[in-house]
């Protein structure tokens, strides 16, 4: 029997550990104790999006959207809404004009601009719950696909669509698969690449979460063109929820005989396991990715061959990410033509971007390929917080590029990021607001491949570390003018000679910060100055003693005890001392408080401090 109201709680990563578990378990309780378990469906879905909002959950058929929930809103909810039929304002979501929005059943302006396709059933469905995936024609492209297509023809389907797959690199996915049918071979392979290591980047994780049978689905559909009767999906161990989801999922499948021998009584047999990474890095590149799931250690191998050619224990192997495999079953349902409708002359379809940084709605967002970064960050991220200027935006993770506010209009797709210096990369967004230090930032990404670097070439391994001590040099204003023709010249070299993807790109953030911020670089060496206040040798931190009132806040705050002065007399901070940390700054009622220039004036302070003492 169909119930009053269907009330879907996100039980997506970002919401879980805003405790929606107990929310959810809250509801139970209190739909029970008035008798309305058999009128309420309580449902606990995958991502819905708007992470930075969580707990959040929609209650249909009026499709009310609830935000940052907590135990003590249970009950009101249940009582206005669920009895009285009326919303409860008070935790509607509060984005601008959302109130009125939802208050008109339209859409909040966060999701209005978003066309979701891989995200159509996250948030909407029980991911735990093979039925609901087939009520939605879960599992009808496979079927399709297996009685009445050619192998030749699901290939030909994917060419026409256009597809490019979204692990970062943006090759034709049906050509990939056409390889992969050509090659010979009496044992071949499917991999899902769910290895989502970028910093910032949860796209894969979510779909995993939220519509785990999607992802196998698509893998069924490739292994049937390419004539493959055994998948892999590597996982790294640190999505837990991911993996639990995905196991019980496959065994649901199973069970009805969607994955197994003879599938749909067509003579097509495929399984799949799951592989655990360990968050190697290096092993979202495809051959380290094999050679890690054949038990060996995650390196990466020249190529060619391609793993389509020569992949798993040397049969050929087609390799997509999940983003690239739950897309699969909409276009064989809906058609090429209508994928092809969808985006750019040469990036057709959607992109799945995680946006996160300094952006008012960070979170899981599916928009049509060509929409601008300005659209994306302020139309559904809802802009910078705090009244902040836009600085940068960081795309394709420690493998991409910074791009100013100045390129806000340029479209996203591949090639319009690759010629200013980026890339789409898997769809990590980071958003910098005018408080980021992008010399800071080319070194925190550098870092990162440092120390993910698997060291099998030299290249990566001495000439990504040549690289980041030379920032770290600037960074601490011992630099040289000279170091930066040495950071490009080692940086093209790295990217022309190393192995694999991890090096070839590893240089980018660099590059393309020194294009854009060189100023930054210019005033961290000649002027030994961080015009953003963020590296710690750069900066002194001052009183103003026009201001100062000595409340002495300051310096009851102060770890080290680098600020003295009495009571109602005015303060000083010892620059020597002082390890910059900004907890001063914070505590001053007054803002008595500023960050001064760098290094030369901390050490004129020191010297006249010293010199103030010794009288």
């Amino acid at each position: 029997m169909k119930k009053r109201l269907d009330v879907l709680i996100c039980g997506g990563g970002a919401c879980l550990s805003s405790h929606s578990q107990d929310v959810k378990n809250k509801f139970i309780e209190v739909l029970k104790a008035k008798g309305l378990t058999d009128e309420i469906n309580l449902v606990e879905t995958g991502c819905m999006g708007p992470c930075e909002m969580g707990p959040v959950m929609v209650v249909y058929p009026d499709g009310s959207f609830y935000v940052q929930l907590t135990e003590n809103d249970v009950e009101p909810i249940v009582e206005e809404h669920f009895l009285k039929g009326r919303p409860y304002q008070k935790k509607l979501w509060a984005a601008p004009e959302a109130r009125k929005i939802v208050e008109e059943k339209r859409q909040v302006p966060f999701f209005e601009k978003q066309q979701k396709v891989v995200l159509a059933l996250c948030g909407k469905i029980d991911p735990e719950s093979v039925d609901e995936y087939i009520a939605n024609r879960g599992y009808e492209a496979l079927g399709k696909v297996v009685t009445e297509m050619t192998p030749e023809a699901v290939i030909e389907e994917m060419l026409k669509s256009g597809q490019r797959g979204r692990g970062g690199a943006g090759f034709p996915t049906g050509l990939k698969w056409k390889f992969g049918k050509a090659s010979e071979g009496k044992q071949k392979y499917i991999v899902c690449n769910a290895d989502e290591g970028d910093p910032g980047a949860f796209m894969d994780r979510a779909v995993l979460e939220g519509d785990p049978h999607s992802v196998i689905e698509g893998m069924a559909i490739a292994a049937y063109s390419i004539g493959a009767d055994k998948g892999f999906v590597y996982c790294r161990a640190e999505y837990p929820l991911a993996i639990k989801r995905l196991e019980a999922a496959l065994k649901q499948a199973r069970a009805m005989g969607l994955l197994g021998k003879n599938i749909f009584e067509s003579g097509f047999s495929f399984d799949i396991e799951v592989r655990m990474g360990a968050g190697a890095f290096v092993c979202g590149e495809e051959t380290a990715l094999m050679a890690s799931i054949e038990g060996k250690r995650g390196q990466p191998r020249p190529k060619p061959p391609f793993p389509a050619q020569k992949g798993l224990w040397g049969h050929p192997t087609v390799i997509n990410n999940v983003e690239t495999l739950a897309a699969i079953r909409h276009i064989i349902l809906n058609g090429a033509d209508w994928y092809a409708s969808i985006g750019t002359e040469k990036s057709k379809g959607t992109k799945v971007f995680a946006l996160s940084g300094k952006v008012v709605n960070t979170g899981l967002v599916e928009v049509p390929m060509g929409i601008t970064l300005r659209e994306l960050l302020y139309d559904i991220g809802g802009g910078i917080p705090n009244g902040k200027k836009f600085k940068a935006v960081q795309t394709g993770g420690p493998s991409g590029g910074c791009i100013p506010a100045a390129h806000m209009d340029t479209p996203l797709d591949y090639e319009s990021l690759t010629k200013l210096g980026a890339i789409m990369g898997s769809g990590g967004v980071i958003v910098l607001d005018e408080d980021t230090c992008m010399v800071n930032v080319a070194k925190f990404f550098l870092e990162f491949s440092v120390e993910e670097s698997c060291g099998q070439c030299a290249p990566c391994r001495i000439g990504l570390k040549q690289m980041h001590d030379l920032l770290e040099k600037i960074c601490e204003g011992k630099g040289k003018m000279e170091d930066l023709d040495l950071l490009e010249s080692l940086a093209h070299t790295i990217k022309a000679t190393s192995l694999c993807g991890l090096g070839q790109t590893a240089p980018n953030p660099v590059l393309s910060t020194m294009k854009y911020f060189r100023d930054e670089y210019e005033a961290h060496i000649k002027e030994q100055r961080c015009p953003a206040g963020v590296c710690k040798d750069l900066i002194s931190y001052v009183v103003d003693e026009s201001k100062c009132i000595g409340c002495t806040a300051c310096a009851r705050t102060c770890p080290v005890s680098a600020i003295s002065g009495a009571p109602k007399q005015k303060h000083r901070i010892d620059p020597s001392i002082c390890t910059r940390c900004g907890s001063c700054i914070v505590k001053c009622p007054v803002k008595a408080i500023y960050i001064g220039p760098g290094a030369v004036k901390r050490e004129v302070e020191s010297k006249k401090l010293h010199l103030e003492k010794t009288l």
